[in-house]
């Protein structure tokens, strides 16, 4: 068997699955097991128990599926057209939504491209022994990918290529086959540290390392408890993920948007009004989010991250009665809820007080001047 030849061919079936890049690398991610340790020792996954217990497994393909020696890895870019992400950003009654969750879930999509790859792969050389994953299991895809030459480790940790930035899914076919490895791209981020300085909540503790109890995507996607007081005012208008540190990575300027369909803004997120989503019962919260990733959060925690952006709000006179119409239907989301009402009272009496100073203002000025001449 020609591997050379092979790698290349594997290249170029990846490329008509839709990938934009494939890579190739071996499974040796030891240099990566005492780091991984000492940020599970930190307690930085969280309530992420999963993390610590699969312990060293993540970061040893071959216990994931027995003989395997290469792992295929592979790049899709989900940057949608009409991202919008500053007017969204920017209007805080508006729902930001991280872009990779604008479509349909990446998952199901990316997994059979890399199952109709190895069956491809097994067409040519006979028997082939492989497995895909796709952020599904214990591994360290980003390491792998690095190794593959798919692009560098970012300080935010993600991974990074030039001609792509990070908006990109990444996905793994473990193969028992020794195809020739790729080399890793050189990290180019130098001494930038925009990500880090324009994190909301100053989750990238240090450069690579994500404390994740810190950051906005893990608190409105992976913890489904009470999300910590001093961390909600920071949240903004953010229900479901974060992009800050993407969007000022200097590499993202030039990304190109996706060509994948699946990966287009959902038509009712168009108009993502904070109070109209909030309003929606739990039948069409599951209708609407059929086919999506944001689905498996449950509609009590999505009603959970919107009070505590309602919170966050400009104070309107709906949302104090919107809020109040769901109390009383979950334990923890009645906590944020009333947070959210308490917020929205104290901008209420902010606006009267500043009503009040300035029509004593009005009046004091009336007094001075009465009398004084027209050109005084």
């Amino acid at each position: 068997m020609n591997y050379q030849l092979l790698a290349q061919k594997i290249k170029q079936w990846g490329q008509e699955l839709g990938f934009q890049k494939v890579g190739i690398t071996d499974i040796d991610l030891s240099q990566h097991e005492a780091q991984l340790q000492r940020w599970i020792d930190a307690g930085y996954h969280g309530s992420m128990d999963w993390m610590a217990r699969h312990g060293m497994m993540r970061a040893r393909p071959q216990e994931l599926h027995p003989g395997t020696i290469r792992v295929i890895s592979v790049r899709l870019d989900y940057l949608p057209p009409e991202a919008q992400f500053a007017s969204n950003l920017s209007d805080p009654t508006q729902a930001y939504i991280s872009r990779y969750s604008l479509g349909r879930d990446y998952h199901k999509l990316i997994r059979n491209q890399l199952k109709k790859l190895g069956q491809k792969i097994e067409q040519e050389v006979g028997q082939l022994g492989y497995r895909p994953f796709v952020d599904s299991a214990p591994i360290l895809e980003r390491p792998l990918a690095q190794k593959a030459g798919l692009g560098w480790a970012g300080k935010h940790s993600l991974i990074l290529d030039k001609e792509a930035g990070s908006w990109f899914f990444l996905g793994e076919l473990l193969v028992d086959i020794p195809l020739p490895v790729d080399e890793p791209q050189t990290n180019q981020c130098g001494k930038c540290k925009a990500c880090m300085t324009s994190c909301p909540t100053g989750a990238i503790v240090e450069e690579g390392v994500v404390d994740a109890r810190l950051c906005i995507s893990y608190l409105t996607i992976e913890l489904d408890g009470i999300i910590p007081e001093a961390l909600r005012s920071k949240i903004g208008n953010r229900i479901y993920g974060c992009d800050d540190c993407q969007l000022v990575c200097p590499w993202n300027r030039e990304a190109e948007v996706t060509q994948e369909a699946s990966f287009h803004r959902r038509d009712i997120f168009k108009e993502a009004s904070l109070v109209r989503l909030f309003q929606w019962t739990e039948a069409q919260f599951l209708k609407n989010m059929e086919g999506s990733a944001i689905r498996r959060i449950g509609h009590i925690q999505w009603l959970r991250n919107i009070a505590v952006a309602l919170g966050n709000a400009p104070f309107d006179e709906t949302i104090l009665p919107t809020l109040q119409e769901r109390l009383g239907q979950n334990e923890i989301l009645d906590i944020h809820i009333q947070w959210a009402i308490e917020e929205q009272n104290k901008k209420r009496q902010a606006i009267h007080d500043n009503a009040v100073r300035n029509t004593k203002l009005e009046r004091l000025v009336r007094i001075i001047t009465k009398g004084l001449p027209r050109d005084a």
